[in-house]
């Protein structure tokens, strides 16, 4: 049985390599076509350095791009090697030798497991930890990127504004910061004090954020300025472009939104906070139910079947795909006077994975 489990598993991944290179090179020469212009906009510094560029943006944005295609690309995956298999009649050769069809399939399971865990990997340690590139726009330099900083909340609930900040120097320009504090049993803030200066430059070494003519007034004496050295925050040079971005939850690990949702904040915030934690457990779940429900239905006896297994694996695929699509703009939506974010980032795997059992269980082996 092991050779036809390295068979199995060899056909299954030779598929997985080329759906993987078919789709995100799909998806990477759309959106090329699409911005091109974009990246020539600083055609002055040169061809290699707009390639370069270019060639940095895509590999980045490619794990943004497996994270979303990864369900799909398994299925593809699956659909090509079994695929081949029915054509030539070698799934009827394994089962007259006695073998059953689940134990033909069990290889390719085994390996969407692993490429599961390849998908978690990436949303919870290599994601998170490029967050601060990915959100860099088309058009932009690496290493040159400014941005404005408009009420960034920190853990010690202060508001951090500037009117630039410059990512090759970690520095905000002419940086205002609110400091507040939470009223006891309420969920109001209270303005304790204000710090303002020219300059904030960041310090690695401690972690601080050093100021150049910094100033500090509290809140009943606005005209009695004293003098501000530095600011201790959570805040870093990496999160600022991360927090200035509107998509900039998806970027984040669960363990970055555990610590967000311990901050507060408005209900439709804390709603896409809470939708973000659980479609990270739910995404995986459901590519697994994608592939499960498709897998039944491709291993089919009859090579003329093929042609209406594929399409009727696809067309289940891809309503689960749109399913959990419409369940993610409908999670931080009022339904009822209610936000349910955990319902809707659920409700797929309940609707799908009765599917997926009720198809297994029906298989002809």
């Amino acid at each position: 049985m092991k050779i036809l489990d390295r068979y199995v598993g060899k056909s299954f991944l030779v598929g997985y390599v080329i759906a993987f290179s078919v789709l995100i090179g799909l998806r990477i020469i759309m959106d090329l076509f699409v911005n091109l212009d974009e990246f020539t906009e600083h055609a002055d510094l040169g061809a290699m350095a707009v390639m370069k560029n270019i060639l940095t943006f895509y590999a980045l944005n490619a794990t943004l791009y497996f994270r979303d295609f990864a369900g799909m690309i398994t299925v593809v995956a699956a659909v090509f090697s079994l695929g081949k298999m029915v054509h030539n009649n070698e799934l009827v050769a394994m089962m007259s030798s006695g073998v059953s069809l689940k134990r033909v399939i069990s290889p390719i399971i085994i390996l969407a497991l692993i490429f599961t865990g390849v998908l978690v990997a990436d949303q919870e340690l290599i994601i998170p930890s490029l967050s601060d590139k990915l959100v860099r726009s088309h058009d932009a330099v690496p290493g040159q990127e400014t941005y404005d900083v408009w009420f960034i909340d920190d853990d010690n609930g202060s508001l951090i504004c500037s009117q630039k900040f410059e990512v090759a120097t970690s520095t905000l320009y002419k940086p205002t910061i609110i400091l507040r504090r939470k009223m006891p049993k309420q969920a109001i803030w209270e303005v304790t004090g204000l710090i303002s200066a020219e300059q904030a430059v960041y310090n690695p070494k401690t972690s601080r954020w050093d100021f150049v003519n910094g100033r500090y007034a509290e809140r009943d004496s606005l005209t009695g300025f004293q003098k501000a050295i530095s600011y201790v925050t959570d805040i870093t040079p990496k999160d600022i472009p991360l927090r200035c971005e509107s998509e900039r939850k998806s970027f984040l690990s669960s363990a970055q939104l555990s610590a967000l949702i311990g901050q507060g904040t408005k209900i439709r915030d804390q709603a896409q906070l809470y939708s973000q934690k659980h479609f990270r457990i739910t995404d995986p779940l459901i590519n697994l139910v994608m592939l499960m429900i498709s897998l039944p239905i491709l291993v089919c006896r009859d090579p003329k079947a093929m042609k209406s297994a594929i399409m009727i694996s696809f067309g289940t695929t891809t309503a689960c795909f749109i399913a959990t699509f419409v369940c993610k703009m409908f999670a931080t939506e009022y339904i009822f006077d209610r936000v349910m974010p955990e319902l809707w980032a659920w409700l797929p795997v309940f609707l799908f994975l009765p599917i997926a059992f009720i198809e297994l269980d029906s298989m002809k082996t």
